[in-house]
């Protein structure tokens, strides 16, 4: 009977989601597969790990979270172990303190920045940068806040941000593509290029226009250094601006796995020809 409930509720909220098994396994870093068996109860052992990261996954408030619990271990949450899964991914004290403080060097700076993972997920981002997507609307899977190559590619609002939004995405789909030869096992990344394929518009652009443009512009998003592309941000004061995209990641943040990305706003009457965003690579400090 718990094994049934579970499932049932598992389902309708993926349903309410409009999601496919492939994307919630690609939110779970695990395959479809496996999501499958999760979502039938197929489970040797439900850990507080995996419920919470589903109940993350699956966006559920604190009572769906709870009910989640109650159908699969018969049992409410602990709120000391939520709270640690919660706080950090790490266990490692200092490494926690030592995001904490990098968190709050960030949100002193003035530029839009955020710290990404190797599939794009939006690990930390600043005050400037929440407030460059304020007005984005809600959406089940590409928030700029959750991943930032999700957010390019299928937002529909993404375009009142991402000016010129069609070469913002081959821009981005040349990312995904490179980060795929450096990750080709990522089932998050994974997951991105299955939603493309998904998408006519994109798939055709991935498969035809992409390629051409990377011999053209460079390898990808972050590496096509000396690029310049438009941004519109929704204080009037600052308007329509160029963005270039600056990785600035210090040897500390690359140990964890991570990067740093900051959007360099630039006025565009300064000579720069907004043609594509991409990075310079800054030495480590």
């Amino acid at each position: 009977m718990q094994a049934n409930r579970l499932q049932h509720f598992l389902r309708g909220r993926r349903g309410h989601l409009d999601l496919s098994q492939n994307q919630v396994a690609g939110r779970l870093a695990i395959t479809e597969r496996s999501y499958g068996n999760w979502e039938r109860g197929r489970v040797k052992e439900w850990t507080d790990d995996k419920l919470y990261a589903l109940a993350e996954a699956l966006e559920m408030s604190e009572y769906q979270t709870a009910r989640l619990f109650l159908y699969a271990v018969g049992r409410a949450p602990q709120s000391d172990l939520c709270a640690t899964f919660r706080r950090t991914e790490s266990e490692d004290p200092a490494v926690a303190a030592f995001l904490g403080d990098y968190t709050v060097m960030m949100d002193a700076l003035s530029l839009p920045s955020f710290v990404i993972n190797q599939r794009w997920d939006v690990k930390m981002a600043n005050l400037a940068f929440r407030d460059l997507v304020r007005e984005v609307r809600s959406h089940p899977t590409a928030m700029p806040s959750e991943n930032f190559l999700r957010f390019g590619l299928f937002h529909p609002d993404a375009h009142t941000v991402l000016v010129d939004h069609p070469k913002w995405q081959l821009a981005m789909l040349a990312q995904l593509s490179s980060s795929l030869e450096w990750h080709d096992e990522d089932t998050g990344l994974q997951a991105i290029r299955r939603d493309v394929y998904l998408h006519p518009a994109l798939r055709d652009a991935y498969l035809n226009d992409m390629p051409d443009w990377v011999l053209g512009s460079g390898a990808d998003l972050v590496h096509h250094e000396d690029a310049v592309r438009e941004l519109r941000h929704p204080d009037p004061r600052v308007g329509l601006r160029g963005c270039r995209l600056v990785e600035e990641t210090p040897r500390s943040l690359k140990a964890l796995g991570l990067t740093r990305l900051t959007l360099v706003l630039v006025e565009l009457d300064d000579g720069l020809t907004p043609e594509g965003c991409g990075a310079e690579d800054q030495q480590d400090s």
